[in-house]
Parts: C-alpha cells; sequence; structure tokens
C-alpha cells in the first residue's frame, strides 16, 4: 500500500517508498506511476485507463514526498512551476564528511553518460546544477544536511556532493565506500507550491526515515 498523504480533484501528494522505480524501466518491477493509476482506478471505478501526470522524478533507490498530477492542466502548471524555480523540493541526506561548512552553496556543470549512466562534472559542456545546503548535525565521520535544490539535473546531489568529498551514506554509484545491501541515505523531506487552480500554496513534509544512518541523529 501506498500512503496517500494528500488527494484532491487536481493533485495526488504520496510517499514514494524507497527501490521502486517512480515509472516503468527495463527492470520490470512494478513501478510507482503504474500502482497509483491502478489505486486511481479502483477507487473512482474508472472503466477506462486513468490520466496521472508525473511532473518530477525520484531516483529508485530514494524514498520520500512526491505530488502527481490528476489533469493534464495540472500538470502542466505544475511542470511551469518546475521551470521557473517556484516548486521548492527539500531534501536530508547523510554524507560520509564531517567537515562540512555550516551552510553552503554548489554550482557544478554535470553531463551524463548514456553508456553507463553516470553523472559526471562537465565544464565545458554539461548542463548547470544548483544547491544549498545546511548542516543540521555530526556525529563521527557522518553528517545531516538539509538539501533545497535549485535544479533538477539527474544524480545532482548525489554527483555534487561526491564532487566536496562528501558522498552519500550508502551511494553505490558515486560513493566508493559504500558496500551492497546498504540503502543510500538520501530523502525527499519536503515540497512546496502553489496549487495548480486555486493558487494556494501548499506544502507537504515527510520526517527523515527511522533507519541507519538516519536514527543515530
Amino acid at each position: 500500500m501506498i500512503n496517500i498523504i494528500y488527494e484532491d480533484n487536481h493533485l495526488l501528494v504520496v510517499e514514494k517508498p524507497i527501490n521502486i522505480p517512480v515509472q516503468a524501466d527495463n527492470s520490470e518491477d512494478k513501478d510507482l506511476l503504474t500502482i497509483l493509476k491502478q489505486y486511481l482506478k479502483e477507487k473512482y471505478n474508472k472503466p477506462n485507463n486513468v490520466y496521472l501526470g508525473l511532473v518530477h522524478r525520484l531516483d529508485r533507490p530514494v524514498g520520500g514526498i512526491m505530488v502527481f498530477a490528476k489533469t493534464s492542466k495540472a500538470a502542466s502548471r505544475l511542470s511551469d512551476q518546475i521551470r521557473t524555480h517556484t516548486f521548492k523540493k527539500t531534501y536530508l541526506a547523510v554524507v560520509c564528511s564531517n567537515n562540512l561548512k555550516a551552510q553552503g552553496h554548489l554550482e557544478n556543470y554535470l553531463s551524463k553518460n548514456n553508456k553507463t549512466n553516470m553523472v559526471y562534472e562537465d565544464k565545458a559542456n554539461g548542463k548547470l546544477a544548483i544547491l544549498d545546503y545546511k548542516l543540521l548535525q555530526t556525529k563521527d565521520n557522518l553528517s545531516l544536511v538539509s538539501i533545497a535544490l535549485k535544479t533538477g539535473r539527474p544524480h545532482q546531489i548525489r554527483v555534487q556532493f561526491s564532487l566536496i568529498n562528501a558522498p552519500l551514506y550508502a551511494d553505490q554509484r558515486y560513493n566508493p565506500q559504500a558496500t551492497k545491501n546498504q540503502q543510500i541515505a538520501l530523502w525527499a523531506s519536503q515540497i512546496s507550491f502553489n496549487h495548480p487552480t486555486t493558487k494556494e500554496l501548499m506544502n507537504f513534509s515527510l520526517p527523515k526515515p527511522n533507519r541507519y544512518p538516519f536514527n543515530i541523529f
């Protein structure tokens, strides 16, 4: 069962479980978009396929809060807010460093290698990636940070912190010290946007997960 946080005629806000793809991929594992469409189909007794717009994404291993659009108009207006940076996304992460500043601003130009799906710094040809972070707590060689994402590049948070020698805990792509059977410490904790029809400011948040290493802070 998916945790439904909020629903009206235009929006569906949910908690994405970890290790489930947002949409169908080559793994053929059940994906969140398909699950939610089936939920709407059954709840409203829809005889045909239902519309559900995907306006933003989370990497498969990452859990947390997401919003979907139940109409094409809502999808278009939410996408406009993402493009104009009025759609705010905040993440919590545990990084492998105890040398971070109290707050920081990261800007990098990133490109994706389509053969390996790895993202790397490419100052000449990459796309600008921007985030701000605040250091919340440090314990031993780990730090809990809050991240305000300014752009939405693939793997952005994971790559940008690896570039400052503070890779995410258990990130098996960008942390050389990560081992298998660990869960990446990245969590989509909050979103804020204007309702696509009423224009009301909508804020939704989830507490940090009760699992290692989040639970040591």
